[in-house]
C-alpha cells in the first residue's frame, strides 16, 4: 500500500483498498459504511464491537464526513 495517503486525521485513501474510497486508517472499513451504519440507527458502541473499530476511529469517520459535507479544504496536505 505504497500509494496510501492520509486525507484527514485518521482517514486514508489508497487505490488498492476499497476502490480508492476514504477508509478508517489501518482498516478496510470505508467511511461511507460507518456513516451509513450510524445513519441507519446503529450506536457507536455497536459499530465499535461489530466491526472491530475504536470509538476514536468511528469519530474520525464521522468528522471526515462532516468535513466533506461542509465543503472545507483538505485538513491534511499531501507529502511532497
Amino acid at each position: 500500500m505504497g500509494d496510501q495517503m492520509e486525507v484527514f486525521p485518521g482517514i486514508t485513501m489508497s487505490p488498492d483498498v476499497r476502490f480508492g474510497k476514504p477508509c478508517v486508517a489501518g482498516t478496510r472499513m470505508d467511511v461511507a459504511t460507518v456513516v451509513g451504519l450510524i445513519a441507519a440507527g446503529e450506536t457507536v458502541e455497536t459499530v465499535v464491537s461489530e466491526y472491530q473499530l475504536s470509538t476514536e476511529q468511528v469519530r474520525a469517520a464521522l468528522a471526515y464526513a462532516a468535513h466533506v459535507a461542509a465543503h472545507l479544504p483538505p485538513a491534511v496536505r499531501q507529502a511532497s
